[in-house]
């Protein structure tokens, strides 16, 4: 009888337990509680929790430290009582790929950080570099909690220290879904990809009410730092969704392109044809000044003719993103001749060369559609450091020892030319189509000066400049001069692109390149 009785208090002993954590479990669950969810759902954003369970395969998500709670006492914060502090960490999988993430809860102190709250944050990415494995962190908070002083800021170093060191080791995204203000925003700028929703996402070191005290100047917070501004001007963000739902949805499909971390590849894709609509022969106009969209030359040689667009409303002159070819992913950057006739400046420059620094670092072999008459000029681009910013591209494509691949469409002028993947900055094969122009400059300009004595003194001036045109067209400005000194592999068909693109990389894929040891190089940033 003794025995029986001790076997019902235990079990009424674990009930009581268990009943116990359930009831802490739903209590951190909820938050700030029923009202802050409900203020944060009339904002139109969701909860920390349903923005994972949206971006994270089907109930893969595991919890981690749900019970952590701050030791700040001061300011009344030792009767404040933070469920987890304000941030919710775990690790899940999309597509069936594991993942560590973290969201800051915006119903909780307004998902401020302090010490215990970012010491969540990086025992999340310490995990995520130790497992290799990508970090998608979600922010949404009003910054650093001002109560705990130092410590916040502590916080913050030590993210800010673990970006650094993740970066070229696991891909990192960042998801900016309400205010990310201050200190904050370094850590979604040292990371890999952010993403931005239309009239939720905030970004900016100093507020409106600052700059009003400081400047005098009055301007909105979305006018400052909201989604447009951050993907259109400052190029910050490089994801624009309207929104949260079509925003998981473009992180998901990022994702699919990626390798999990440095020491793989990303995963290949069935073969499927290019849509017969993209028909490349008849994409670029006979005329040479006359733009086209380069993003149809990259849908008639890729796979299925998809292609993700990167940074797509910032610097808008070049094109980067992914796509496959074979079924492999790889990275694309070409000139856009619809803008600015496709040229490089200050912007460009720097799209063109953080992206090819992340192609390299996770081994996504580089093709480069060349279409430019060179680098902007202009007082404008020179005050701002064209020299400096220009020299990150050739910088990165020099650095880089993927297989790199470039296809010379139609202008390849000055600088412009040596920039965009040469031979002379370490491109394994160049092509050109039999139109394409390989010269200092254009013919125009170069007979205008090579031959201006001659032209102004001729009988008749505008024939003899349209004579002097055509012969330095014919001596220059071609493909064949460039193939003659071994500069281009080959001139082809346009027709014969892809052919020439898939057995490039094809016989590519096991590079190798040896460079002088070092610690490391030193950029122009």
């Amino acid at each position: 009888m003794k025995f029986f009785t001790l076997i019902v208090v235990n079990k009424m002993w674990l009930k009581d337990k268990i009943l116990e954590f359930f009831n802490k479990k739903e209590s951190a669950a909820i938050g700030g509680g029923q009202k802050a969810v409900e203020k944060q759902l009339a904002m139109g954003k969701m909860t920390a929790r349903d923005r994972i369970k949206a971006i994270l395969d089907t109930d893969s998500f595991h919890e981690y430290d749900m019970f952590v709670r701050h030791e700040a006492r001061d300011f009344g914060m030792d009767k404040k009582e933070l469920p987890g502090d304000g941030v919710i960490t775990g690790t899940g999988t999309i597509s069936g790929h594991p993942v560590c993430i973290f969201a800051q809860d915006f119903t909780v102190a307004g998902g401020s950080l302090g010490l215990a709250h970012a010491r969540k944050i990086t025992k999340i990415m310490d995990h995520s570099i130790k497992l290799g494995i990508p970090l998608i962190g979600i922010n949404d908070s009003g910054g650093a909690r001002i109560q705990e002083g130092v410590n916040s800021l502590a916080g913050y170093g030590e993210i800010f220290y673990r970006n650094t060191v993740a970066s070229g080791v696991i891909p990192q995204i960042s998801v900016v879904l309400g205010p990310c203000a201050g200190g904050a925003v370094y850590s979604p700028a040292l990371t890999d990809f952010v993403f931005v929703v239309d009239k939720i996402s905030k970004m900016f070191i100093t507020g409106p009410e600052v700059i009003k005290t400081v400047l005098g100047e009055e301007i909105s917070m979305e006018d400052l730092g909201g989604a447009k501004v951050q993907t259109e001007i400052s190029g910050n963000a490089h994801f624009f969704a309207n929104s949260e739902l079509e925003c998981f949805e473009q992180i998901k499909k990022l994702m699919g392109y990626i390798p999990w971390n440095n020491t793989k590849k990303a995963e290949p894709f069935p073969v499927k044809p290019p849509n017969a609509a993209y028909n490349i022969e008849a994409i670029i106009p006979p005329e040479p000044s006359k733009p086209y969209d380069i993003r149809d030359i990259i849908k008639s040689i890729s796979d299925d003719s998809d292609f993700f667009e990167i940074q797509e409303r910032f610097a808008a002159n070049i094109v980067i993103g992914f796509t496959r070819m074979n079924g492999e992913t790889v990275g694309i950057v070409g000139n856009q001749p619809l803008v600015l006739a496709g040229v490089l400046d200050v912007d460009s420059s720097d799209k063109a060369a953080r992206f090819i620094r992340f192609c390299d670092a996770f081994n996504i072999p580089l093709i480069t559609l060349v279409d430019l008459p060179g680098y902007l000029p202009g007082v404008d681009q020179e005050h701002n450091g064209v020299i400096r910013h220009g020299a990150k591209i050739l910088y990165a494509y020099s650095e880089a020892t993927v297989p790199k691949i470039t296809i010379i469409l139609r202008k390849a002028y000055g600088g412009g030319y040596i920039a965009m993947c040469s031979r002379h900055l370490g491109a394994d094969f160049v092509f050109a189509w039999p139109f394409a122009e390989i010269a200092v400059m254009g013919p125009e300009g170069a007979a205008n000066i090579i031959f201006k004595s001659e032209i102004a003194n001729s009988t008749d001036p505008e024939a003899t400049r349209k004579k002097k045109v055509q012969e330095y067209t014919e001596k220059f400005a071609n493909p064949y001069v460039a193939a003659a000194n071994g500069h281009v592999d080959a001139v082809i068909n346009p027709a014969e692109t892809r052919g020439y693109l898939i057995h490039a990389l094809q016989i590519a894929v096991q590079k190798k390149e040896f460079r002088p040891a070092k610690k490391h190089g030193v950029p122009p940033f």
